[in-house]
C-alpha cells in the first residue's frame, strides 16, 4: 500500500475549523511538531490519524486517492524530459513533493511547457507570423480542455449525480430507450423529435449528427446513426437543457483561457451527462460488476456502443462507489490519440504519438474482435489492455466512414475481475510485452521499434555497425 502524504488536505481542514496547530494537535490527540511534519509532507499519515481526521474533521477517506498524484507526476517528467532542460532534471521523490505540496505550481509549469511546445510547433511554420500573434503560443482550444478532464480524473461528480437521478425516474430497470428520451423531450420542454436522411429537411448535410431549430422547437437527427449513437445525442440534446447551471458552474472554476476553450468544454460536459444517463452509474457499476467487464455483454443490456461502454468504464470514480482504474484510448488510423483518460498509474503522452508496441495499433487488423495483451511499462506495472476496431457511418454507400481503434486497460491486479484474463498465463514473465509511454520519454534503451531518441539522452553514430535504431543511446 502506498503512503499517503496529505499535507494540503489537512492543512485545509485545520484552516476551514479556524485552528492554530496547537488547537488542532490536541483535538487530534497529537503533538504539535507532529501535525507540522503531517502539513508538510515530512510524514506520511497513519490509519488512526485518517480515522480521527474522519470523524472529527469530516475528511472524506474514499475521495483521497494517489492517482492525481500520479498523473501530475507523469506531466512533470514530460517537461523535464525537454532538452531545453537537459541536466535539470529532478528525481522522482522531488516530482512528488512539488506534485503534493504545490500542485498549483505544477500544473502552471505544465501549462508553461505546453505554451512553449506549441510555440515551437508553429514557430517552424509560421515564424513570419509568430511575432505579430502572441495567440499562437497558447494551446488550442481542445488541448485545453482535454488537460481539464484529464486532470479531473474524467468524472464530474454534480453532472453524474444529476443524470443518474433523471435515468432513475425515466427507467427505473436501468436501459435507456430513444422513444424515452423523445417522449421526455416532448412532454418536458415541447420539442419534436424528427429522424431524417442526412442533406434533406433540417438544414442537415453531409456528416449531419444533430441539428435543434430553437424556433420550430424541432430536434433532427441522422437516420442512419445507429441506434446507440442516437440515444446518446438525445441526453446530449437533454443537458443542454436542463444541466446547464451545473455546467456553466464547472467552466467558471476551470477558468479557461479562451471563450472557444469554454464552449468546447460545454459540449464535453454536456458529452459527460449524456454518459450518465444512458449509462447511469450504480446500474452500470453492477452490470460491469456481474458480467466481470465483459464489454459485449454490457453493451447488449445497455444497447450502447463498445466505445460508450469502454469510455464510461473510465471515469467509474465516484467517491466511495469506485470502479476498477481503467486506462481508455481512441487512436485514428496515424496514430493520433484522439481522446485518451488514464485513472492508473499509465499516463498517456501529451505530445506524439503512442507506443508502436501497443496492442491498440493491431486492432485496425483484427475486424468484429477484441484483442488482448499483456504489458508492462518501464516503471515495472504491469496491464491486460484490450482493443478494439470500430467503424462509425453517418449515412449511406457514399456517406464518410470514420475508423478508429479503442483501447481499454487496467493494471493486472485486477485480473480475477476482468474475464479477458481468464485463459492468460500471468505467472510467465515472457507473456508480458514491454511497452513504453512515447518514444520521445520512453527509457527503454534496446527497443527495436524506437521511431526517436528519448529527449533526455545523448546518441552516439557508428558508421560500421548498423542495427535496426540506426544509433546507440549513451
Amino acid at each position: 500500500m502506498k503512503k499517503l502524504f496529505l499535507g494540503r488536505q489537512i492543512r485545509s481542514l485545520r484552516e476551514k475549523a479556524q485552528l492554530t496547530q496547537r488547537d488542532f494537535a490536541e483535538r487530534l490527540g497529537l503533538s504539535t511538531s507532529y501535525v507540522n511534519q503531517l502539513e508538510n509532507n515530512q510524514r506520511p499519515v497513519s490509519a488512526p490519524v485518517l480515522l480521527t481526521l474522519s470523524e472529527r474533521f469530516g475528511l472524506d477517506l474514499a475521495s483521497l486517492s494517489v492517482d492525481d498524484d500520479d498523473r501530475l507526476i507523469a506531466a512533470l517528467q514530460e517537461v523535464f524530459a525537454d532538452p531545453v532542460l537537459a541536466g535539470a532534471a529532478p528525481g522522482l521523490q522531488d516530482f512528488k513533493m512539488v506534485s503534493q505540496n504545490a500542485p498549483d505550481f505544477a500544473h502552471a509549469l505544465v501549462r508553461l511547457h505546453q505554451a512553449y511546445r506549441q510555440m515551437g510547433e508553429q514557430l517552424a511554420q509560421f515564424d513570419d507570423r509568430l511575432a505579430r500573434d502572441e495567440g499562437l503560443a497558447r494551446p488550442t482550444p481542445y488541448e485545453e480542455v482535454r488537460d481539464f478532464f484529464h486532470f479531473e480524473n474524467n468524472y464530474i461528480h454534480e453532472l453524474d449525480l444529476a443524470a443518474e437521478e433523471l435515468a432513475t425516474r425515466l427507467s427505473p430497470s436501468g436501459r435507456i430507450f430513444a422513444r424515452d428520451l423523445a417522449q421526455y423531450l416532448e412532454e418536458r420542454h415541447g420539442i419534436a423529435v424528427e429522424r431524417r436522411r442526412a442533406g434533406t429537411g433540417g438544414g442537415s448535410g453531409e456528416g449531419a449528427i444533430r441539428r435543434f431549430d430553437r424556433e420550430q422547437r424541432r430536434l433532427y437527427l441522422n437516420e442512419a446513426l445507429p441506434e446507440s449513437t442516437i440515444v446518446f445525442q438525445l441526453a446530449h440534446q437533454i443537458a443542454l437543457l436542463e444541466a446547464g447551471d451545473i455546467v456553466e458552474a464547472v467552466v467558471a472554476r476551470a477558468r479557461f483561457q479562451t471563450s472557444d476553450a469554454a464552449q468546447v468544454a460545454r459540449i464535453g460536459l454536456a458529452n459527460a451527462y449524456a454518459g450518465g444517463l444512458v449509462l447511469p452509474y450504480r446500474a452500470f457499476l453492477s452490470a460491469a460488476q456481474e458480467t466481470r467487464h465483459d464489454l459485449d455483454l454490457i453493451a447488449d443490456r445497455f444497447g450502447a456502443s463498445l466505445e460508450q461502454v469502454a469510455h464510461r468504464l473510465s471515469t467509474m470514480q465516484r467517491p466511495r462507489l469506485k470502479g476498477i482504474p481503467f486506462f481508455f484510448a481512441r487512436v485514428d488510423r496515424a496514430g493520433n490519440i484522439t481522446k485518451r483518460h488514464s485513472a492508473t498509474k499509465l499516463q498517456f503522452a501529451r505530445f506524439g504519438a503512442a507506443c508502436p508496441l501497443w496492442n491498440v495499433h493491431r486492432a485496425f487488423e483484427s475486424h468484429g474482435t477484441i484483442i488482448r495483451q499483456l504489458a508492462e511499462t518501464p516503471d515495472g506495472s504491469r496491464y491486460i489492455s484490450l482493443a478494439a476496431h470500430v467503424v462509425k457511418k453517418s449515412g449511406g454507400y457514399s456517406g464518410p466512414v470514420l475508423h478508429y481503434a479503442i483501447a481499454l486497460g487496467a493494471e493486472i491486479a485486477h485480473a480475477r475481475d476482468i474475464v479477458y484474463c481468464d485463459d492468460l498465463d500471468l505467472t510467465r514473465e515472457a507473456a508480458f510485452e514491454p511497452i513504453g509511454v512515447s518514444c520521445r520519454i520512453c527509457e527503454r534503451l534496446t527497443c527495436p521499434q524506437r521511431s526517436v531518441p528519448p529527449l533526455n539522452r545523448a546518441i552516439s553514430i557508428d558508421s560500421d555497425d548498423r542495427r535496426l535504431v540506426p544509433y546507440a543511446i549513451r
